[in-house]
């Protein structure tokens, strides 16, 4: 035996030493369930173990120091179990390892300086070490590194210890909750790769950066003693910026709460506004007397109400989860409580979740936190499996360590749980933390299920106030007014009953949409209406981006400074809510560099809606046969072409779920800002199994880019892709449409001008005349590839695996066919007779040679659905 996976099955008892005896495992999962005891010394006889993974399991005690011999080691997940000692040193003569977890456990520190050895890591995580002190300088030489994770690591050190110019490779860097001193290094900013980067929580002082790498969009550098002026890039779209509980004066130009959240000049110090707060944590609409809290929030972000009266922040991104959701739902009716609907939204956190009381008179208060767990399965299913384990912290103090809601009410879901607390209230401010501290299951029932979660809070004075709430009245001593305040209560009793009534009702409904959206599995945001016609100016025609058969899209701000993309569904549009959740589930579930982003979507009204990211170079016909002002070179062409390859790849191949695009097109690859290519609308594409390759609808696509196969039978493979691809390929080489009747004769229609030169031996010519340089060895492949991929018969093109690895140079490009009989027969019969038209275009016959594109055009556009 070399494989043996045993996680998530509930598995109690002790790990049994008789595993030692399987001396040829490769591989040994037993993360996930109910063990206890610590690992047995007898698994170090698993001379040949390459991967272990131990995460959740219920372990304790030391790691044996038989693991010494277990050098073959690659990959270890070793999180959330109760681990004790110092992480040993004989860690760092496991060379080959790329992959260690070490957080949620009770390491004692240092960190040992031989885990410098491990220089082939690309992923890096200890967190939650319990004493001692450590510093940065071993992970200097790990410049493989894509994602390192040193959170609450008690590191004593400064970020200029670390030459971080080195690491070209690194996306995510959490260095939160640490003892870091110093400056931001730009070095550190301007990596080129880093996406996400979280410093909160240090001593870090001085100024922000001058200036930021391209691809940095998440930044947390909140709780640190920075000080200074804001730079410009402070203000960029799509930028996510957390400066809480800094030293920024508020007579400088703070972005919108952030001076209500400084560390020494909170709003109304010393002048009090209210004297309670209630928070309906992720709701979009009041409840009885709870405000509601929808805001759009995301890793590195934070909000304060316009009346300055509360505020969130949150930092975190959900880990292997692209578009974990920071906002939940559930239709449930909840347990233990009068109130169900309270609990039926919550906010969630991966790491570190605030909610700030501002303007509160000082003195005692009654905080309530009201929580309810409804991610995981009352079920004897492996879903039930799942823990959500976080500590709660009120002003700094820690009132509950290893807090699981579950586990908090008796081991049900969807049951209420409240948890009351006596809070001081000084400098009229209040914080209520949860903070993720690496403990409870991460991937169940899915990736990115973790971190607190809170479905409500409120804040009572436990004194008689002195300052009364902005929607309290002054009471009116005057018996006729008291009278006539009855009687007119009593009316508009009955008519908010009415009303009440009907909003419930409507709510439920929403709810009900809600819930279809959130059981699907990656979760995006789901964003209220009025932020996004708030965001796009009603939806001017100023922002509109473009649009299509489905519907408009459009240009827009979010309060948190994001510029997304949003798509706003047709009323005519044949898709309904299930459909439209159907598209949801598709997007969320496919998540790859070259495919864009969804950030949410709204359910409201009877346009549904869409958020994606906004790419601000626009899509590629523009940049190739557009007025625009961009200059597409050649390396710059050929790695766009690289990246439409890898995106349709991962749909055809890598994806959980087999996507067919069927509409690639130059106008549906959008071009971020460093020009690379993101494929757009595949989420509109219909989902198949190996059983299900033809279509009874009307056929999908545009005029140019079908494939004879699907435009004239239906026939809806992977392939009909891969046939458009190729033609993308010779749109993006020859700089022009793949039809244009402006040209010569023999150039109107690209590939059949482009096989003559193939046959003339002169390919080179189909060039982009603005290509003063190229790599002639790429272009020919390109052109190769683009020739194998238009092939009339589907099972002579190549997959989108092969085309990339043609296209990288990694195989022979191999023979390219004759030319397709779609083209010779077009050219020998004037496009009227050929097995692709005859059986659906008549009185053609008699045309000239030179109308055969123009005959196939008007076919075509018989069989294309407008717009699409």
């Amino acid at each position: 035996m070399q494989y043996m996976s045993l996680g998530i099955n509930a598995l109690s008892g002790s790990v049994p030493k008789e595993l030692g005896n399987l001396v040829n495992l490769v591989s040994l999962g037993i993360g996930s369930n109910y063990l206890n005891g610590s690992l047995p010394s007898e698994l170090g006889n698993l001379a040949k173990l390459e991967q272990l993974y131990i995460d959740s399991a219920g372990l304790s005690g030391p790691l044996p120091s038989s693991f010494s011999r277990l050098t073959r080691m690659k990959t270890l997940w070793a999180s959330d179990n109760d681990f004790t000692g110092e992480i040993p040193d004989y860690i760092g003569s496991w060379t080959n390892l790329t992959e260690l977890r070490f957080q949620g456990n009770s390491f004692q520190g240092p960190l040992p300086a031989t885990l410098s050895n491990l220089v082939q890591l690309t992923s890096l995580r200890i967190g939650d070490i319990v004493n001692g002190s450590s510093s940065m300088i071993f992970i200097s030489n790990m410049t493989s590194l894509n994602t390192l994770i040193l959170r609450n690591c008690r590191i004593s050190d400064s970020l200029a210890s670390v030459n971080f110019s080195q690491f070209a490779k690194l996306n995510l860097l959490d260095l939160s909750f640490n003892n870091i001193t110093g400056q931001v290094p730009e070095a550190l900013v301007k990596l080129n790769s880093l996406s996400f980067l979280f410093l909160g929580n240090n001593s870090l002082s001085g100024s922000l950066p001058s200036s930021i790498g391209t691809s940095l969009k998440n930044l947390d550098f909140s709780y640190n003693q920075l000080s200074g002026n804001f730079p410009s890039w402070t203000t960029q779209n799509n930028l996510q910026l957390n400066l809480v509980a800094n030293n920024f004066e508020t007579n400088s130009v703070l972005p919108s709460g952030l001076s209500c959240l400084q560390r020494d000049t909170p709003c109304f110090l010393g002048s009090p506004q209210s004297a309670s707060l209630a928070v309906d944590c992720g709701s979009s609409r009041s409840i009885s007397g709870y405000q509601p809290d929808a805001a759009s929030l995301g890793a590195a972000s934070y909000y304060v109400t316009g009346a300055q009266t509360w505020g969130v922040s949150n930092v975190g991104k959900f880990m292997e989860a692209s578009n974990g959701s920071y906002i939940i739902y559930s239709l449930h009716q909840f347990q233990n409580t009068l109130d169900s609907e309270l609990f039926q939204t919550a906010r969630m956190s991966p790491s570190s979740l605030r909610y700030y009381g501002i303007g509160l008179e000082n003195g005692n208060y009654t905080v309530t936190l009201q929580f309810a767990e409804f991610d995981f399965e009352d079920s004897q299913t492996w879903k039930s499996v799942g823990r959500r384990v976080f500590d709660i912290y009120l002003q700094g103090e820690r009132k509950e360590k290893n807090f699981d809601i579950r586990k908090a009410s008796g081991g049900k879901s969807y049951t209420a749980v409240e948890k009351q607390y006596i809070v001081p209230v000084t400098r009229n401010f209040l914080e209520i933390h949860l903070f993720w501290a690496g403990k409870g299951t991460c991937c169940i029932p899915a990736q990115g299920y973790y971190g607190p979660a809170i479905s409500a809070l409120s804040a009572t004075p436990n004194f008689t106030p002195t300052v009364r709430n902005s929607a309290q009245k002054k009471n009116s001593s005057k018996t006729g007014v008291i009278v006539g305040v009855v009687i007119g209560a009593a009316v508009l009793g009955v008519l908010a009953l009415a009303g009440i009534c009907m909003w419930r009702q409507k709510r439920r409904k929403l709810l009900l949409e809600q819930q279809e959206l959130y059981s699907i599995v990656g979760r995006p945001n789901v964003f209220v209406y009025g932020e996004l016609r708030t965001a796009t100016e009603n939806f001017s025609s100023n922002n509109l981006l473009g649009e299509g058969g489905y519907g408009s899209v459009y240009k827009g701000k979010l309060a948190d400074g994001r510029v997304v993309a949003v798509k706003q569904l047709s009323e005519t549009s044949h898709q309904g809510k299930q459909q439209f959740a159907a598209e949801i589930e598709t997007i969320s579930r496919v998540q790859h560099r070259n495919l864009v982003k969804l950030y949410g979507c709204c359910l409201e009204g009877n346009k549904p809606l869409l958020v994606y990211e906004y790419l601000e170079n626009g899509s590629l016909d523009k940049a190739l046969f557009g007025n625009g002002k961009l200059n597409l070179d050649w390396p710059t062409r050929f790695e766009i072409c690289l990246g439409i390859a890898r995106g349709l790849a991962y749909l055809h191949e890598e994806s959980s779920i087999r996507v067919v695009h069927r509409d690639i097109k130059a106008s549906n690859v959008l071009l971020d800002a460093n020009l690379n290519p993101k494929i757009s609308d595949f989420g509109l594409a219909k989902l198949y199994d190996d059983k299900k390759t033809h279509v009874s609808t009307k056929v999908a696509g545009t005029f140019g880019y079908l494939a004879p196969e699907y435009a004239m039978r239906g026939h809806m493979t992977e392939k009909v892709d891969v046939f458009a691809f190729g033609v993308v390929i010779l749109e993006t080489l020859a700089g022009r449409p793949n039809f244009d009747n402006t040209l010569d004769e023999d150039k109107v229609y690209i590939l059949e001008w482009v096989w003559q030169l193939y046959e003339e031996n002169h390919p080179l010519d189909m060039l982009d005349p603005k290509l003063a340089e190229f790599n002639s060895d790429e272009v020919l492949r390109a052109i190769h590839v683009a020739l194998l991929c238009t092939q009339g018969s589907p099972h002579q093109r190549p997959s989108m695996s092969r085309a990339v690895s043609i296209l990288a140079g990694d195989v022979e490009v191999g023979q390219v066919a004759n030319k397709p009989s779609y083209i010779t027969e077009w050219q020998i019969k004037g496009g009227n007779t050929s097995s692709f038209m005859s059986s659906n275009v008549s009185g053609q016959s008699g045309v000239a040679p030179r109308s055969a594109s123009h005959a196939s055009s008007q076919f075509l556009g018989s069989v294309i659905e407008e717009g699409r």
